[in-house]
């Protein structure tokens, strides 16, 4: 009996320690509503990522190996819903490290959670300065800064023959699209382009038209579009409807992604955007070996194509396994402290954060054309071909 008892007792110790060998990274992204289909990013990183970093032996604390787990709540696309998950997943879920969902209001939103309770945030979906903005110490992101997000495009611009003149800066009224308006209004400026039209809209839109009538209207060359995806779709498709033909166009997101070319069509040849990754074998990584491969792997596991998205959430959790080796400990603290030195190379590229938390990747400009993404001007110089002035839309 005795016998019998303490082995029941080593057993719950073992239990103990096996439970006490995890480190817990929390979540809220939008599973459901309006921005799902860019929240999925996101979930599906973290899964894949944590489950590459489990099967290679978890993360090295000290002399021990830790695996991670995963605790992910969806946020329904409502910012309130998400500030009031993080704090559960704080107060309720015990979760050691928090990791963002999408999306720069939600960000800087969710980031106060974190700087509030001195838990590191680490995220890959907001982009917006205002974020890095607050002098706060607590939160790290993998997105390049908002405001440049078309210096690469404007760079381009100066460069073309015949060179545009005109330009319609448009964008929503949400963190990130203004922050890359005030960005891109600056940039525009110096490089001696005329802002013909400089107008924000409400989040969400889908009536164009009276926008696109005074494009069509002043002949204007460019249109520089700060948006989501479903605002660029919507915009794209009434203007094909009103043969609104400006020279160039450019969309902040959706570009990039196979989900943008299925939803349009033919009509997506000629759209231009930015990303911050494609997937070059050149990209090293120590757990998917490298960005070509990895997104292989993606789209033999969820049926479709990664984008900067998901190498960005990817990043995420790979510089949290930094750290806390770093760190050799899951103290908040030093992990923290850990993060700020992070320096590391990824499928994403190179990781390393700026003192105020944000990373700096630049911007490769591309184009949808024959229903494939090209590269077109990355690292100051033209890597493709550029289709300008655009096609008549039925010649796409």
């Amino acid at each position: 009996m005795i016998r019998a008892s303490l082995l029941i007792i080593a057993g719950l110790l073992a239990a103990g320690t096996v439970a006490a060998q995890t480190i817990t990274l929390g979540a809220s992204t939008q599973l459901t509503g309006p921005v799902a289909n860019t929240g999925r990013y996101y979930k599906d990183a973290y899964e894949f990522a944590i489950e590459r970093i489990n099967a290679a032996g978890g993360v090295k604390v000290g002399s021990q190996q830790d695996k991670l787990v995963l605790k992910l709540l969806d946020n329904q696309s409502d910012v309130n819903l998400s500030v009031r998950q993080y704090v559960q997943l704080l107060s309720q879920d015990k979760v050691d490290f928090l990791l963002g969902g999408f999306a720069s209001n939600f960000i800087l939103a969710d980031s106060s959670i974190a700087e509030k309770n001195q838990v590191p945030m680490v995220q890959g979906g907001g982009a917006s300065d205002q974020i890095y903005a607050r002098g706060y110490k607590y939160i790290f992101g993998t997105l390049a800064a908002a405001s440049d997000y078309f210096g690469s495009t404007i760079e381009a611009m100066q460069r073309l023959d015949p060179k545009p003149r005109t330009v319609a800066l448009l964008y929503a009224d949400d963190s990130f699209d203004v922050a890359v308006a005030e960005g891109t209004r600056a940039l525009l400026k110096k490089a001696g382009f005329q802002i013909a039209i400089d107008e924000r809209y409400s989040s969400n839109a889908s009536d164009f038209s009276s926008l696109l009538s005074r494009i069509k209207s002043g002949n204007i060359d460019v249109v520089l579009m700060a948006c989501h995806e479903t605002e660029g779709l919507n915009f794209i498709r009434q203007a094909k409807s009103l043969n609104v033909l400006p020279k160039m166009y450019s969309l902040t997101v959706g570009v990039p992604s196979a989900d943008f070319r299925q939803a349009l069509g033919r009509d997506a040849n000629g759209a231009s955007g930015m990303t911050a990754w494609l997937p070059s074998p050149t990209l090293k990584d120590q757990w998917f070996g490298d960005a070509e491969q990895f997104a292989k792997a993606w789209k033999a596991r969820y049926g479709y194509e990664p984008d900067y998205h998901a190498a960005s959430g990817v990043a995420v959790v790979e510089a949290f396994v930094k750290a806390i080796e770093a760190a050799g400990s899951t103290d908040r603290a030093k992990v923290r402290d850990a993060l700020a030195k992070v320096d590391f190379d990824s499928l994403y590229g190179h990781v390393k954060f700026g003192p105020t938390g944000q990373i700096s990747l630049p911007q490769v400009m591309i184009q949808v054309q024959d229903d494939r993404v090209v590269p077109i001007f990355e690292g100051g110089k033209f890597v493709g071909k550029l289709q300008y002035p655009l096609a008549a839309w039925d010649q796409r």
